[in-house]
């Protein structure tokens, strides 16, 4: 049984002038750790929102938990956990009394699901009587899971949560999450930090509103069509313009403190190739070698598969 299920979902904003998502489809199965992974203004938080029912697609059908996003709103806000983007709890109430009233809203009590949330929330309870708005951001980030958890939902909806949450803390979050999927829970979590998708089992890259490709990260990388190069050279922007005027390559961008780079026809000499053009340029002292693909060279390549695409 798939625990979300999304069949061509699309939204548009100011009178359809604004396209949100286009036709967005993928399933969930049930106890997976999925990933919705694409920069900002992709698309995720309107899905997010869509799935939780607090806004009706324009076209499309939705299921989480079995039910319909439309027809069964409420079966699916009790048995759904959601955690938006933006720190939404009450400021100016205490971590204990924020956890108190969201386990009223669902008509249970914090000592009635404590061993779901307790290896969590043992790590703030020392803080419980300290204001929510007091809290740091990776305080916070277990806070709003917590009350997110308090009703033991069969599916937890979590919208970029280590967004603006420091490197320690972030790690955290998903050993955290690694442990509620043991428990049994269904996990879709957005985030538009790539390193994030290989803690997923499997995940949706998303940009423009569009799906690019839904599988495992480990075959979305064997899925790279050609071989990849990383270079540098002391003048690294000069080196970028300079292989980006070279007819033979076919992409070339800044990944950290080197250039990828792809060519247009792979052959046996292809990194004496490189170096010579580079040589021929100026550049006496560069560095090249032959390199595997990571996700973020995967989704690169997917967006520009997807705009040299031809329009009919």
């Amino acid at each position: 049984m798939n625990a979300v299920e999304l069949h061509k979902i699309s939204k548009t904003y100011d009178k359809g002038k604004l396209r949100a998502v286009h036709e967005v489809s993928f399933k969930v199965k049930k106890g997976e750790l999925f990933g919705l992974i694409g920069s900002d203004g992709a698309g995720k938080t309107s899905l997010f929102r869509i799935l939780t029912t607090v806004l009706l697609a324009d076209s499309g059908s939705a299921t989480v938990a079995g039910f319909d996003v439309v027809k069964d709103y409420q079966q699916i806000r009790n048995r759904v956990g959601y955690m938006p983007g933006k720190f939404s709890l009450y400021q100016d109430l205490t971590i204990k009394e924020n956890l108190e009233f969201f386990a009223a809203i669902f008509g249970t009590t914090i000592d009635e699901n404590y061993e779901l949330i307790k290896d969590i929330y043992d790590q703030i309870k020392p803080f419980s009587d300290r204001r929510a708005g007091k809290l740091s951001g990776g305080m916070k980030q277990k806070l709003a899971l917590c009350c997110a958890l308090i009703h033991k939902p069969e599916v937890l909806l979590l919208d970029e949560p280590t967004t603006g949450v420091d490197v320690v803390s972030r790690k955290e979050f998903w050993a955290m999450l690694k442990a509620l999927k043991e428990k049994g829970i269904t996990i879709l979590v957005s985030t538009p930090y790539m390193d994030e998708a290989n803690l997923c089992e499997r995940i949706a890259l998303i940009q423009n509103g569009e799906i690019m490709s839904v599988d495992t990260p480990e075959n979305i990388i064997k899925s790279f069509p050609t071989t990849l190069f990383a270079a540098k050279s002391e003048n690294i922007y000069k080196l970028l313009n300079d292989f980006r005027s070279d007819a033979k390559v076919d992409s070339c961008y800044a990944f950290g403190e080197f250039l990828h780079i792809t060519l247009k026809e792979n052959g046996g000499s292809d990194i004496e190739d490189l170096k010579e053009f580079a040589a021929q340029k100026g550049h006496n002292d560069i560095f090249i070698q032959q390199i595997t693909p990571g996700i973020e060279d995967s989704f690169i390549r997917l967006m520009q598969e997807k705009t040299q695409k031809p329009t009919h």
